[in-house]
């Protein structure tokens, strides 16, 4: 069992101290924050898509504190992940924190020389780190959403996580402290054991104006958290520093209060940033919650909660009478071709046929296919198709190719790359609207094999339901 594992078991509040392995220098690592335990963690290329990987950086560090291993799927594939999942053994490393990843800074849309970039899903790196046995799993959960469908499509997908088999949760840097409650109650609502983890951060004013313009993704900052945070950088620049730190060391404190097993501490590796946080904690220790909420309240000026909330304009509360029965009339056509016993024989006797051993033929199938499913539902002929399974919502509709849900970078309904509503914003919409909410909760869809990309879905499908 590993030290982190042991802090769950006991209930101890632990801070996970986050280093990049992209900044220059080494700084020295406690095995205890404030009076709490402490682990490392790593993250995974979040300057650039080239970062030391994680475990390449090992050797920089010394063996204690223990580390937490980030692995982003963004441009990756299973293949990728079980090669990870070998060399963490190898390296006696444990822990994992599992994400999708941000948009790649070099992502390739594909065309007939470059093909099209990949994003290996949590919930599948999830099941395959589980069938190892030996890791501790984290996930994420970003609870800063703001629409009615992104936030039921983060919660839909937190439970496919969970199913998958996570251990742990781990929030986005976010600092509306209701979705933070939100997030405890959901666990509590439904008895998952997972123990939850708060991302927090000292936020000052450049970082909140580099958040801003650098468009990151799944991260809320308000015009009135941007306007007090300028305020009091106007009035007093070191004041306003502090000001972070105290609001950072209230946000711990109050997330410890609500029953979090720990933070994820972003932002604070330099010794003296450490420090001056450490200070703010051990003077507010004493506080109880609702003090901590009142002086909370005080420095970000708050008469409501909503401050923290978006502007939400013209966002879609339910599916359209459109959606809705084009998914209907889908279904119906699975059911018949697909589904039914006398469909799946007639189709597996057909594609046994010696005619299919001959490229020609296949290529034609082929065109076939995406003729016929690329107009109606964006088909990208990814030889696997989980229609049935996505309410017939082509995941290769998401330029990150998720099936299994979104990623956590969507900003009220609209997708990280801003030219598209999140297609999983829809099926959240439809899913309501069908009464097929399970689907999105509890089917964990395999990711698809680079080999099959390319093939023939309808041939692959028929032949593999005659073995199943």
């Amino acid at each position: 069992m590993s030290e982190l594992t042991q802090y769950f078991a006991q209930n101890q509040f632990c801070v996970l101290v986050e280093y990049l392995t992209s900044i220059k220098g080494r700084f020295p690592v406690k095995t205890e924050f404030a009076g709490f335990p402490a682990c490392m963690t790593l993250a995974d290329r979040v300057h650039t898509d080239e970062d030391i990987a994680p475990l390449h950086a090992l050797a920089s560090y010394p063996a204690q504190p223990e580390k937490v291993l980030h692995f982003s799927g963004k441009g990756r594939d299973i293949k990728d992940f079980e090669r990870f999942l070998d060399q963490a053994e190898l390296a006696g490393q444990y822990n994992l924190l599992l994400v999708t990843g941000d948009k790649l800074k070099q992502h390739q849309y594909g065309d007939a020389v470059n093909p099209r970039s990949r994003y290996l899903e949590s919930v599948n790196a999830v099941m395959a780190a589980k069938q190892r046995h030996s890791f501790a799993v984290g996930v994420a959960l970003n609870p800063f959403k703001y629409t009615e469908a992104e936030k039921d499509a983060q919660y839909f997908k937190l439970e496919k996580k969970i199913k998958a088999g996570a251990d742990f949760i781990i929030t986005q840097l976010g600092f509306d402290l209701s979705a933070l409650k939100q997030a405890k109650a959901f666990l509590a609502e439904h008895q998952y054991p997972q123990k939850i983890l708060a991302c927090v951060m000292p936020l000052t004013l450049p970082r909140a104006q580099f958040m801003l313009k650098q468009q990151v993704a799944g991260i809320v900052i308000t015009a009135h958290m941007l306007s007090i945070l300028t305020q009091e950088h106007s009035n007093n620049k070191h004041n306003q520093r502090d000001n972070s730190y105290r609001r950072c060391a209230l946000q711990i404190l109050m997330c410890k209060h609500l029953g979090f097993a720990g933070v994820h501490l972003s932002a604070c590796h330099k010794p003296e940033e450490q420090a001056k946080l450490a200070q703010y904690i051990e003077q507010y220790q004493s506080m109880d919650l609702g003090a901590c909420e009142a002086l909370w309240n005080e420095l970000w000026q708050l008469k409501s909660e909503t401050a923290f909330y978006p502007e939400i304009i013209d966002a879609a509360t339910s599916a359209s009478q459109y959606q809705v029965i084009k998914h209907q009339h889908l279904q119906l056509m699975h059911k018949l071709l697909f589904n039914a016993k006398l469909a799946r024989g007639v189709g597996a006797f057909v594609f046994r046929a010696p005619i299919w051993s001959q490229s020609f033929t296949n290529k034609l199938l082929l065109k076939l296919e995406y003729i016929s499913k690329h107009a109606i539902v964006g088909c990208e002929t990814c030889g696997q198709c989980r229609l049935a399974e996505t309410l017939y919502v082509c995941p290769e509709t998401c330029p990150k190719g998720l099936a299994n849900g979104p990623c956590g970078g969507t900003t009220l309904d609209r997708c990280e790359f801003g030219d598209r509503e999140c297609i999983h914003s829809v099926k959240a919409r439809l899913a309501k609207a069908v009464k097929q909410t399970d689907i999105l909760q509890t089917v964990l869809i395999p990711t698809v094999p680079i080999e099959i990309r390319g093939s023939s879905s309808w041939k692959n499908w028929y032949l593999a339901t005659q073995t199943d």
